[in-house]
């Protein structure tokens, strides 16, 4: 009987790990284990032969492997530290003064952006931003007096830009929804006793609200770098990745090597792999330097 009651929690569990081991784990294995072959989707007769790090080396090698990666940390760089921001600043809205009225209805208007899919994200962009007939265009004609629109989507630099402004729209909901939680988190006695100290913000931020910040901070960081890592769907739609490769992010290279052009699955495994590396080494550094900072 006691070890019937021991195994049930096991039992309980097995749907779970069965599932997580056919989605994750099976596919994980599998794209190590055809990033050290040949493999090639177009091709299937040729036999699979085992390269080694060969493929490794061919993504290694690649400019456009580099040129990708660059673009896309660039795109982290920007778009990430003005979600916080920018999350940071609406949360301190909402939770005093007046617009802590409208916390309810804030909440609620937050989430539709997140509700959206980002397939549907770069179709509404590609509406917004239309040379022809996009609202970007008629306020920007209105305001200047010009009759010929911007062509965001077909200038290399705007497009990026563009980019840059749904991923902004999109995700900035997000932090500010986490910090509100954190926030709320905050002993009202504490920050009533450190007003009696001082009214700067800042040092009311860094000493008694930012160790309640901290844990959201952390989860933001990671989950919206992982996210903005793997981008591709809204880009795509939106973009394609051009013009030229303005916007064409790591995952879309990945995507043409794979699926749209050389159809190398043995490359573009490893270049997934290496992408999957780049996220958990950030993902460590948050952790390590930021949630456990102050017990190192």
């Amino acid at each position: 009987m006691h070890t019937q009651k021991r195994s049930t929690p096991f039992l309980f569990l097995t749907p779970a790990v069965f599932i997580l081991a056919l989605v994750g784990i099976y596919p994980l294995i599998f794209a190590a284990w055809v990033s050290l072959h040949t493999y090639l989707l177009a091709q299937p007769n040729i036999p699979h032969d085992l390269v080694w790090l060969g493929n490794y080396l061919t993504v290694l090698r690649d400019p456009s492997f580099w040129g990708a990666i660059g673009r896309t940390l660039f795109y982290l760089a920007v778009s990430l530290p003005l979600e916080i921001v920018l999350g940071l600043g609406i949360a301190f809205m909402l939770r005093r003064g007046a617009w802590a009225r409208l916390r309810g209805f804030a909440r609620v208007a937050l989430v539709i952006p997140l509700a959206m899919t980002p397939v549907v994200t770069g179709l509404i962009g590609r509406l917004i931003f239309n040379q022809d007939f996009g609202v970007a265009n008629f306020v920007q004609t209105r305001l200047t007096g010009s009759k010929i629109g911007i062509e965001w989507l077909g200038n290399p630099t705007l497009a990026f830009v563009t980019v840059l402004l749904l991923e902004i729209w999109q995700w900035t909901p997000f932090a500010a929804l986490i910090f509100l939680s954190g926030l709320t988190a905050v002993p009202v006695e504490v920050e009533e006793a450190a007003t009696l100290e001082t009214r700067s913000f800042w040092v009311m931020l860094r000493s008694i609200q930012m160790p309640f910040l901290m844990p959201a901070l952390t989860a933001i960081l990671i989950l919206r770098t992982a996210d903005i890592l793997k981008s591709f769907d809204m880009v795509y739609t939106l973009t394609s990745g051009g013009p030229g490769s303005s916007t064409e992010l790591i995952n879309l290279y990945i995507t043409r090597i794979g699926l749209r052009g050389a159809f190398d699955q043995g490359v573009a495994s490893a270049q997934a792999l290496l992408m999957l590396v780049l996220t958990t080494v950030l993902s460590r550094m948050y952790v390590r330097y930021l949630y456990k900072g102050d017990n190192a």
